[in-house]
């Protein structure tokens, strides 16, 4: 993602490349997924869920998301991270820091664009990503910070499914924010969720210095049953933000 928003040291053609891989990364076996949930909670499938569908909802570079059902009867989705992940991207990264070396010493403008800099923070926010708890502790403090609003739901955390290989989080519904005709056919107030958008991301700058930092349409949806006060719904926090005090 951070590769396809640079232009300045990746030509346009390989950039719509990288964008499109967002959203079209190939599944791993579903009977995968499970052996890999059992071992990270310790636990055969059949103690922890109710159902578990081996389909994915949803598959990306570094996971991909299941739809399950807790014992009590709660509607979840179970975030799980690729087999041999960690592996990939240290060799991925390794390729990019050779690649950053050789721009170092042939772009002309390398002390503008600092390649080194470019893989440093890629590494460190792929990183951050490998950890679910992490994911899971991020998502509980933005919860947290609006559970009691209009403006914005946060999706609960289920600690006793949870840990550094596998996310549980309660399952919900929305329409992604750039889909503008669905987001009609719902007769949402288009112009009043543009304002609350607003609204909602300063509000995470400046009141929290907490905010997420992928609000890309695929995380941040809208609750449909709600059309004259419309709410955003967030999803996916691997990568939050917050500013240094002199920012």
């Amino acid at each position: 993602q951070i590769l396809s928003t640079r232009r300045d040291i990746v030509p346009a053609d390989i950039a719509d490349e990288l964008t499109l891989l967002q959203d079209q990364v190939a599944p791993f076996d579903g009977n995968t997924a499970r052996q890999l949930v059992e071992r990270a909670l310790g636990k055969p499938i059949e103690a922890l869920y109710a159902e578990f569908a081996l389909e994915p909802l949803a598959s990306a570079s570094i996971a991909q998301v299941h739809a399950a059902t807790l014992p009590d009867g709660r509607e979840v989705v179970v975030k799980v991270l690729r087999p041999g992940i960690d592996r990939q991207i240290a060799g991925d990264i390794a390729l990019l820091r050779v690649l950053a070396t050789l721009a170092d010493r042939h772009h002309p403008n390398a002390d503008k664009i600092r390649p080194q800099g470019v893989v440093a923070e890629i590494e460190s926010t792929l990183h951050a990503e490998l950890d679910l708890q992490r994911e899971g502790a991020n998502a509980s403090l933005l919860r947290r910070n609006w559970l009691d609003t209009d403006d914005l739901y946060v999706p609960e955390v289920f600690w006793s499914h949870t840990s550094e290989q596998v996310l549980t989080l309660e399952r919900v519904r929305g329409i992604p924010s750039d889909d503008i005709d669905s987001l009609d056919a719902a007769n949402i107030d288009r112009p009043a969720l543009a304002a609350k958008g607003v609204r909602v991301f300063y509000t995470q700058v400046f009141r929290d210095n907490f905010f997420h930092a992928d609000a890309h349409a695929g995380n941040i949806w809208v609750d449909p049953s709600r059309r004259e006060n419309p709410r955003f719904i967030a999803l996916d926090f691997g990568i939050m933000g917050q500013l240094s005090a002199q920012d």
